[in-house]
């Protein structure tokens, strides 16, 4: 094989290599007003769990917060280091692991606890888990339950 063929690995879940953006805005922001805005933001989404209704939206959150869409975006991307549904999926796959291995939920099936934790479609769902954790859920959850 030459040196200049290109060899490119098929990711599962259709997933795509992560590119790092320059996005000359996030200099705009000024650190007190992103501090406090990303107090608000966790309280929303965390305290309040927003994160598992699944049509909650990024243009809504940004009214609930008296703010515009951009600036909330420039503020998740400073302060997470991702964008809005990245956030959110970290928050619904941390539960759906909590969730996978409890056993009041052993009978809830993996499609199940996605809608739980407030993903809108399967294969969402599944590409976020394997994004995040490396494995796919019923591998996850086979793993945990047999220990």
């Amino acid at each position: 094989m030459e040196e200049n063929e290109k060899i490119t690995k098929k990711l599962p879940y259709n997933l795509r290599e992560k590119k790092e953006k320059k996005a000359e805005y996030r200099n705009m922001i000024r650190p007190e007003l992103a501090d406090e805005l990303y107090d608000k933001i966790l309280n929303i989404i965390v305290v309040q769990k927003k994160y598992k209704d699944p049509d909650y939206s990024a243009k809504e959150l940004a009214k609930e917060l008296h703010t515009n869409t951009r600036y909330l975006s420039g503020v998740i991307n400073s302060r997470f280091g991702m964008n809005y549904s990245c956030v959110l999926n970290e928050y619904r796959i941390k539960e759906a692991l909590h969730l996978m291995t409890d056993k009041r939920y052993k009978d809830k099936n993996v499609e199940e606890i996605s809608a739980m934790v407030g993903f809108s479609n399967r294969q969402s769902f599944y590409a976020a888990f394997y994004r995040i954790v490396g494995e796919t859920p019923n591998g996850y959850r086979k793993r945990k339950l047999e220990k």
